[in-house]
């Protein structure tokens, strides 16, 4: 019997009720101005917003944008730590959303051992690009959550005065990002992980 009710044995199969998505971005919540990150499925028509904290917005930060750290950051060392114990990740699924609140797995593969390691969403995605691991997403996650894209109508009108422009953080070059997360101030953040 396992002590640790962290993480359970699994064996290793598919997930038949979820879909591959890929981090499509970070962006601000224009309300509170805590960092999103966004996935997409394959063709972009589905978007998947997840609220995020600042030290986890600067870890998937530093592996998209390829920004090298002085320090090694969280799951930097986690990730070495895997390796060093000759394990990898398989894979993370976002398994479930309650009361607002994002649950996801890490599949850890060591051996001929695959463990279930029970995580918040945005760990799992930071570990899953250091690892370049898919992430799945459940359909039911996807049916309570999702954003469709619809593309904007032919014509694009003008905002609005009384529209705040959303920033999009997705073309923000790497030696600005410190600025910006810097910027953020953790305590005026209302999220979910």
């Amino acid at each position: 019997e396992n002590p640790c009710c962290c993480y359970t044995e699994a064996r290793m199969t598919k997930e038949p009720e979820a879909i591959e998505m890929f981090v499509g971005g970070l962006v601000l919540d224009p309300n509170t101005q805590a960092p999103v990150v966004v996935l997409k499925d394959e063709s972009g028509s589905i978007s998947l917003p997840i609220w995020i904290g600042v030290a986890e917005a600067t870890s998937i930060a530093s592996v998209l944008k390829q920004v090298p750290m002085a320090r090694p950051l969280t799951h930097d060392l986690m990730s070495v730590m895997i390796h060093e114990l000759g394990g990898r990740v398989e894979r993370v699924i976002i398994t479930e959303l309650k009361d607002s609140t994002y649950f996801a797995e890490i599949l850890l593969a060591v051996g001929d051992k695959a463990f279930i390691l029970d995580a918040r969403p945005s760990d799992a995605i930071g570990m899953a690009l250091r690892e370049q691991a898919p992430i799945y997403v459940s359909q039911e996650v996807i049916k309570q959550a999702q954003v469709k894209f619809e593309p904007p109508p032919q014509e694009a009108s003008e905002p609005t005065p009384e529209e705040e422009p959303k920033q999009d953080l997705q073309g923000v070059e790497r030696d600005k990002w410190g600025e910006i997360l810097e910027d953020l101030d953790p305590d005026d953040f209302k999220y979910k992980q």
